[in-house]
Order: structure tokens, then C-alpha cells, then sequence
């Protein structure tokens, strides 16, 4: 039986997963929505991975987590590493790219830009505020316009000339595409201009002040979208490489990690079926008041967060305790 290595990364929008050999094949992979709920996004996940570990006769004997929810996750999953979102895009990147100097990602509801030199990342920024900027931006022109979001990187490339669209927020991009399209603009110059829009608002906002240098890797699920590689290679002015697997990146990324931890210990896929809770508490063991997150499973304590001293361990502990 082969050894494996679990990558789980929950965003607010999808939730991903990978499998890794002990060589960094993929052997599994799942991608799915999470749906406001990361516990029950997650419990699926495994359900379509533990067959596909199975059918490659593969034992997971390490877990790492990532993204919005990597905390919890984390805790649910008894992993071996959570790290944050940056260190593992660039992890799973330089593993497939070693000379790759900028990372570009755009997710469903976040984008974010990662700096790399000499194969370690010295820079990065993160955009949570602009919709403009994210998949999630296609998503609503695309049920606007009556199309699959699916079908905006074909139907941009068969464009000749774009639409231009003001793509500063969405209100000012809803308003003028229906304009554009009301005065007889053809519908795929309006997904390519849709296009070229996105990658202006990342580029002024994300990357605003960022040296970016080629090699230059895409990836997150707007990856997939031909239209917008397209964009930013015309914006940049060079070729943008984007991986089969770009929009399971943070997954492999943390997978690797976990692998490196050296931390090992065999997985079992059904504690997804366990009863797992969360709840917010305020503290109060001192002045910072802060505010924890009590992870637990059947009613006992697995972990908390948010403490920013000793004392709120020990007063998580007491709350769960005495619930």
C-alpha cells in the first residue's frame, strides 16, 4: 500500500482537496462548493476521496489544511499542519514551477498576488473588499447575460474586439454592460471586454505598487477561464502559465507541507461522520477580552482559537468543561 498525503483547502466559496504520492503525484482530488457550511463541505469531501484513495491503494498518513476555515478544519481533522493560504499557493507552485516569480490567483470571492525570488516568497497582497476583482464578479454577469460562466473563456477568445466595460465594482459594471448590451454590442465582445475588466481591477488593485515578473503563474478557479489568461497576458505582456491542477493549488500546497512536517499518523476517513461543534466565547481571563472558537467533538474539546495569551487555553478548557 502506497503512503499518501491529504491537502484539504476551505474557502468561503470551494472547497478543495489532493492526495499526494510521496513523489507529489496527484492521486485523488475533489472540488466542490462549500455552501456556508465548511463542516458539511468538508464530510463530502471526503466522501469522494476515500474511494479514489482506495482504488490507488493508498493509505493517507498525513494531513495539512489551508484557507478561510483551515483553523477548524484543522482541528476537525486532527491534522499534522494548518498554514495560511500564501505559504501554501507557493508551496504547490514551486513545486510544479521552481522558477516561477509571480503567482496570480483569483478565487470565487478573493484574489490574491504572491512575489517570488529565488524560489522563496518575499511579497504578497490580498483583495477581500472588491467583488470587481473575483470569480465571483463573472459569476453575476454571466446569470445576467443568461450564459454559463462555463462558456465565458470560449466565447471571449472568439472575440475581435472587446467590449469596453467599466469594471471599477460591480454597480458600475452591471450598469454598463447593460448599456453596451441595449446599444448593440455583440454579446462575446461583452464577455471579452467582462474579461479584460477583471484583470484591469486585479491589476490596479492587487498588484497595484508589485513588480511583476515573468515567469508568471495563474491559477484559482477563474484559471480555467480562458478570456481572462488571455487579458492578462496582453496586460502583462507575457506568457502566463496556468496548471491542469491551478485551481487545487492551496491543496497541494498543504499537502507538501504536511508531507515535510515529518508528523505522521494514519488517517480515518470517518471522522467525518463524527458530531463536531463550534461556538464563539468571549474569555475574559484578562484585559484583551478576545474572543474564542471552541472546536469540539462529542462534547469534548479538540481546540480553540483566538486566544492571544496562555490564559484563554485554560479558559477554553474550563468553558467546555462545565457546559
Amino acid at each position: 500500500m502506497r503512503r499518501g498525503f491529504l491537502g484539504v483547502d476551505v474557502g468561503s466559496i470551494s472547497t478543495k482537496a489532493a492526495v499526494l504520492s510521496e513523489d507529489g503525484e496527484v492521486l485523488a482530488s475533489s472540488y466542490l462548493w462549500t455552501e456556508g457550511n465548511p463542516v458539511g463541505a468538508v464530510r463530502r469531501l471526503l466522501e469522494e476521496i476515500e474511494p479514489q484513495c482506495a482504488a490507488c491503494d493508498v493509505e493517507v498518513v498525513s494531513v495539512g489544511t489551508t484557507g478561510s476555515a483551515r483553523e477548524l478544519i484543522g482541528a476537525m481533522l486532527s491534522a499534522q499542519t494548518v498554514k495560511n493560504e500564501i505559504t501554501a499557493h507557493a508551496m504547490g507552485t514551486l513545486s510544479k514551477n521552481p522558477e516561477v516569480q509571480t503567482i496570480l490567483e483569483i478565487g470565487g470571492q478573493d484574489s490574491k498576488i504572491i512575489i517570488v525570488r529565488d524560489g522563496v516568497p518575499v511579497d504578497y497582497a490580498m483583495n477581500t473588499l472588491c467583488a470587481a476583482g473575483t470569480g465571483a464578479f463573472l459569476a453575476a454577469q454571466a446569470r445576467r447575460l443568461n450564459i454559463p460562466v462555463e462558456e465565458f473563456g470560449e466565447r471571449a477568445l472568439r472575440s475581435t474586439k472587446p467590449t469596453r466595460i467599466a469594471g471599477r465594482c460591480t454597480v458600475f459594471a452591471e450598469s454598463d454592460l447593460v448599456h453596451k448590451a441595449q446599444v448593440g454590442h455583440p454579446v462575446d465582445d461583452i464577455i471579452a471586454g467582462l474579461c479584460t475588466a477583471i484583470v484591469e481591477n486585479y491589476l490596479n488593485n492587487v498588484g497595484k505598487g508589485k513588480e511583476i515578473r515573468s515567469p508568471v503563474v495563474f491559477q484559482g478557479g477563474v484559471s480555467k477561464n480562458g478570456g481572462v489568461v488571455k487579458a492578462f497576458s496582453e496586460a502583462l505582456g507575457c506568457d502566463i502559465g496556468v496548471d491542469e491542477n491551478g485551481h487545487l493549488m492551496g491543496a497541494i500546497g498543504t499537502a507538501l507541507l504536511a508531507q515535510r512536517s515529518g508528523r505522521e499518523a494514519p488517517f480515518d476517513f470517518s471522522v467525518g461522520s463524527d458530531e463536531f461543534e463550534t461556538r464563539g466565547v468571549d474569555c475574559g481571563g484578562c484585559a484583551n477580552m478576545c474572543e474564542l472558537v471552541l472546536a469540539t467533538r462529542d462534547g469534548r474539546l479538540i481546540d480553540a482559537w483566538g486566544n492571544r495569551c496562555e490564559r484563554g487555553l485554560v479558559r477554553a478548557a474550563a468553558l467546555v468543561e462545565s457546559a
